[in-house]
Parts: structure tokens; sequence; C-alpha cells
């Protein structure tokens, strides 16, 4: 599959510090706002592979619900327990959607 950005949802319903989980062409994508910007990343722990969408949102970092493992939402740089990094995919809105890189990681 060659790159390319896919309509992923209404930009209406990515909100600030919520979670929206997406599985786009079999890979389980969540999205969410930081500091207004949309972001996307992989929605599984690469600690427990549980779905990082159930967790939490501070300090720039999506929380792990399972084991407490953070991942930064710009790197996807991971924290104990977890060691491995999420993969993080561009986004960005148009026309009120927000499309997502598929086929390419920002990491």
């Amino acid at each position: 599959m060659s790159d390319m950005f896919v309509k992923a949802a209404a930009a209406k319903d990515v909100a600030e510090g919520a979670m929206l989980s997406l599985n786009i062409d079999d890979t389980a994508i969540a999205l969410t706002r930081l500091n207004g910007v949309v972001r996307a990343f992989g929605d599984i722990c690469t600690h427990d592979d549980g779905p990082l969408a159930d967790g939490e949102i501070a300090a720039g970092c999506v929380i792990c619900p399972r084991h407490g493992a953070r991942f930064d939402l710009i790197t996807g740089k991971a924290t104990f327990p977890a060691v491995e990094r999420i993969p993080i995919f561009a986004a960005e809105e148009r026309d009120g959607m927000v499309w997502v890189m598929i086929g390419e990681q920002a990491n």
C-alpha cells in the first residue's frame, strides 16, 4: 500500500484531552487534540497490547490504563514498563475532517 492520507473522522469529534479509537486499514489508531493540534497514534500499548484509548491524556502523553506506561504524543517515546515506542501518524484537518497518513509514520 502506498502512503496516503485517508479521511478518519469529523474534526468536531476529536476533543482536547479525549481520545477517539478507530481502525483504519487494519491499523488500530487513536486521535486526540494536544494544545489544539490533532494527533494520531497507534492505539495498542507496546507493553501488553492493550488499547491506549481506554487510558487518559496527561502532560503530553497517553497513559496506558493497564500498567501506567506513558507514551509521548509527539515522538511516541515510551516510559517504563513499556520500552518500545508507539507509532505516531501524520494528521491534518481539512474542510472539517481529520485526515491521517496511512503507510507512513512520523516517528
